[in-house]
């Protein structure tokens, strides 16, 4: 049987929640998920996951390849906030990807991708994110890294020496309503954060244990929180799952925290969410830093992303000439121009000098995961000199942090 005759037999249409077992074993097959996974994670059986995955298929938008009623190909729309230099968007996430691999190479991924990206369109989430299982896949359909994460390993004795600071560490539940506080003021200083809903929530925790993580929240003089610490020790290893805090002060004080369990363990390790140079900022430097893509994002609208967006300042006018390999409304051109009182206007007609891009690179550089200067040198960004001056004093330079999963 042809590709053409194979399609004609499936059918493609909305997920529901009657297909919450079939969805959840086409997930466990594309990404094997044990027993002994769900076990690790605080399930007693798959029964209990499938369960708590019943909330995903209630507040996202999925989509299916069906043949003969079979659930074969999936793609999630989760439901999102985000911070892009101060200013919240709804944000796509995409998750719950999969198809069999006997049904692999008939094109249902890409049809599934597009009809997602004209949801995400039509329910103005301007701007969408994904963990990748593979980058170039992503980066093909235009999605561009978002994000790093940098994961480290201390010995005990480089552990930084104790700064004197005014306040105090209490050692909580990691359900404590102050983490809630810190990290909703935390997300909005933060470009590229997630703003965690109590969904949100639930989510970061799924495939974590929460029995065994425990949370140290620091105080300020005025008992005001400042800042969080997740982490849990086993084998004499000080595993840091997450940390954020409001300022230097917060920052120093869960550091003293973790220094004063030396006599209790070998090792620190943990992952930081952002191109922070913790290496820099120990007296002891020598330690083991890798840097791994995280997350990727995507703009899915050209037009309401660049109208929304909070650029630094006016400036002349000029114009973005996109390339989509997906979505056809964002193929063309782009033209900014700002008034006498700062009002943006963006058209379809070339004003001033053009800079040529893809939507990846477009992406890559709205989100500051890497600055025009470079982009330029790498060809990435075609465009003149004076124009890559503009977009150097247009753009935030604040890099993203993002440590959520779904």
């Amino acid at each position: 049987m042809d590709q053409k005759e194979f399609r004609k037999q499936l059918e493609l249409r909305p997920v529901g929640e009657e297909y919450l077992n079939q969805f959840n074993e086409l997930l466990s097959y594309v990404f094997q998920v044990t027993e002994s996974d769900l076990e690790e994670s605080g399930f007693h059986n798959k029964r209990e996951f499938v369960k708590s995955k019943r909330p995903i298929l209630e507040v996202s938008k999925v989509f299916g390849w069906f043949h003969e009623n079979k659930l074969i190909s999936q793609l999630s729309i989760y439901p999102c906030k985000v911070n892009i230099h101060g200013k919240i968007y709804e944000m796509g996430g995409v998750t719950g990807v999969g198809t069999y691999p006997e049904y692999a190479n008939h094109g249902l991924m890409q049809d599934l991708i597009h009809i997602a990206l004209k949801t995400m369109r039509a329910d103005k989430q301007w701007i969408s994110y994904l963990y990748p299982y593979s980058v170039p896949y992503y980066r093909r359909k235009g999605w561009e890294i978002l994000s790093d994460k940098l994961s480290f390993k201390i010995r005990d004795t480089q552990l930084p020496k104790t700064v004197d600071i005014p306040g105090l560490v209490e050692r909580v539940s990691v359900k404590h309503e102050d983490i809630f506080t810190v990290y909703n003021k935390f997300a909005r200083q933060n470009h590229g954060a997630m703003i965690r809903s109590e969904f949100n929530w639930e989510e970061y925790w799924r495939f974590e244990n929460q029995e065994e993580h425990t949370a140290a929240i620091y105080y300020d003089e005025q008992q005001q929180p400042l800042g969080v610490l997740f982490y849990w020790i086993a084998e004499e290893v000080f595993h840091v799952k997450e940390m954020f805090y409001l300022n230097q002060e917060a920052r120093n004080g869960l550091w003293n925290f973790i220094s004063a369990h030396f006599s209790m363990v070998y090792w620190v390790k943990g992952d930081i969410y952002k191109n922070e140079p913790l290496a820099f900022l120990l007296e002891d430097s020598q330690i083991k830093e890798t840097i791994e893509p995280y997350f990727m994002a995507r703009i899915v609208d050209v037009k309401e992303f660049l109208a929304a967006y909070p650029f630094k300042s006016s400036t002349e006018p000029f114009h973005f000439v996109v390339n989509d390999p997906v979505a056809e409304w964002n193929n063309g051109i782009f033209a900014l121009s700002w008034d006498d009182q700062d009002t943006l206007t963006i058209s379809d007609q070339p004003v001033g000098k053009p800079v040529r891009l893809d939507i990846q690179t477009l992406t890559c550089l709205f989100m500051n995961y890497r600055r025009p200067n470079y982009l330029y040198q790498i060809e990435r960004i075609n465009t003149d000199k004076a124009t890559l001056n503009i977009l150097e004093k247009l753009l935030p330079d604040q890099e993203a942090y993002f440590s959520d999963n779904f």
